[in-house]
């Protein structure tokens, strides 16, 4: 019998991840992401309300509010739709220049309506889109809404701004009519 508490501790034992194995993170590098071929495809178009699960009442999980900040973000934790992972989509908005200089950018937050971020507190965090792209890429007037075509994630993206709930690879920047 003592052979066999023995050999099930050691068993146990060997099983049991230890501590900060279990919580180191994992790194993807750009060569294990999978490659999405879209040469032969449409974009998936998605609006805003597209980003929010079905299910999710904003208002049933407001968060306590800092009223010592009055740009803080109201549900940085926002939940998203999973399966709008690593699909190929083309979404409108607004922009919210973060790299790149007044001709060309390279990196942005996508917003729903003109301001957010900037001159009124961001929105939920599942109304947010982080773009970023290769090459600088024109964006002609801040002022006017744009289409944004890529890959999108459901990765967030973290910045002092804002919290994202989306991430974007950009593949293309177009005149939103």
């Amino acid at each position: 019998m003592k052979y066999l508490v023995l050999l099930l501790s050691i068993f146990l034992v060997a099983c049991i991840k230890a501590p900060e194995e279990a919580t180191t993170p994992s790194v993807v590098t750009a060569e294990e992401k999978p490659v999405i071929d879209v040469t032969d495809q449409e974009p998936k178009e998605l609006y805003w309300e597209d980003l929010i699960p079905a299910d999710f009442e904003p208002l049933d999980t407001v968060p306590e509010i800092d009223h010592n900040n009055p740009m803080a973000q109201l549900n940085p934790n926002a939940p998203i739709v999973p399966e709008l992972n690593q699909q190929y989509v083309k979404i409108p908005g607004f922009v919210v220049p973060l790299e790149g200089d007044d001709q060309a950018l390279t990196e942005f937050l996508l917003v729903p309506y003109f301001g957010a971020c900037i001159h009124v507190p961001p929105p939920p965090s599942n109304q947010l889109v982080y773009v970023k792209f290769e090459q600088p890429v024109p964006v002609d007037s801040l002022y006017d809404a744009i289409w944004v075509t890529g890959i999108l994630t459901t990765e967030t993206y973290s910045a002092d701004i804002a919290t994202t709930g989306y991430q974007l690879q950009g593949m293309q920047v177009s005149p939103f009519e």
